[in-house]
């Protein structure tokens, strides 16, 4: 039987199979053949009794991540505060990188409408002239949430994003009865208590699976070539071919047709400086490897 990890606890994993959970363990010559297996691998399993069995499969992965680790998510769900925690664009952009990289599409979310006091943040606008999809939610009134139900069905989806955003409240508000831990903000450091200890796939009434991960506050950027970099900025994409030079890396280049749509306004200036942040960081990865 056909199912898909939903958890991974004290050496069991635990599969869905349609409507019931199947406790498993998993061969040891499937994990000498296929290594660990993931939360979100799809497996084929051999049933003992109604509630537990055997994993005697880890069927091929579409997509995986490694923090978190969950295999086979069609999109990410990157979330962060308006404000409490203040929203960190820098790490918004590390997010993005790393699901673009991946091959999943992510969806960028920001929590806590109810604090924008009537205003739209700057930090909004920026993000929706990227070309991603940008959700504005609150979690603790239900504004918006409509739209961020919609996007979830039928589809696996990890939740990233620093501690403290609301990404367990969030989906307590989707499902009620989840009744996930949250964690307050400190005081002192402004930043969100780790409340989520595992990764775990949740099943939603409406359909598909959700992931709610560890939050991070720092991440280095995927092993890629220089090069690439730029092809994870989606407003980079329509002066592809325009530059004077062949590779160009958009920094000290003359004739760079991104610098010229960066000078024009036409470009985020917060976005370029992220690119060029990053880009000093793989070119840093290539020289030490």
């Amino acid at each position: 039987m056909n199912g898909v990890i939903i958890k991974a606890y004290g050496g069991f994993y635990f599969v869905q199979i349609e409507d019931r959970v199947i406790k498993c363990a998993i061969r040891g010559k499937i994990r000498r053949q296929c290594g660990q297996a993931l939360v979100g691998d799809r497996v084929n399993v051999k049933l003992l009794t109604d509630a537990e069995g055997v994993v005697e499969e880890i069927l091929p992965r579409s997509t995986r991540l490694t923090r978190p680790p969950v295999a086979n998510v069609n999109q990410s769900v990157i979330v962060f505060a308006i404000k409490n925690p203040e929203p960190n664009p820098a790490l918004l952009d590390r997010f993005l990188v790393q699901s673009l990289v991946a091959g999943i599409t992510p969806v960028i979310c920001f929590n806590k409408k109810d604090l924008a006091g009537g205003m739209e943040p700057e930090i909004l606008k920026q993000y929706q002239k990227t070309g991603h999809t940008v959700l504005w939610v609150s979690a603790r009134t239900g504004a918006h949430m409509d739209g961020l139900r919609d996007i979830l069905k039928n589809r696996i989806t990890v939740f990233a994003g620093p501690s403290g955003v609301g990404k367990s409240s969030l989906l307590n508000a989707l499902q009620p009865g989840l009744e996930l831990k949250t964690g307050d903000i400190s005081t002192k450091l402004k930043r969100g208590k780790h409340t989520t200890r595992h990764v775990e796939l949740i099943p939603l009434h409406d359909g598909g699976l959700v992931a709610d991960t560890p939050g991070f506050s720092s991440m280095h950027l995927p092993a890629m070539r220089r090069e690439d970099l730029a092809g994870y900025f989606n407003e980079f994409a329509v002066y592809e071919g325009r530059c004077r030079f062949t590779g160009c890396l958009h920094h000290r280049e003359p004739g760079c047709a991104v610098k010229e749509a960066l000078e024009q306004g036409k470009i985020s200036a917060l976005r370029y400086g992220h690119y060029l942040e990053f880009l000093a960081e793989v070119m840093d990865a290539e020289r030490r490897y």
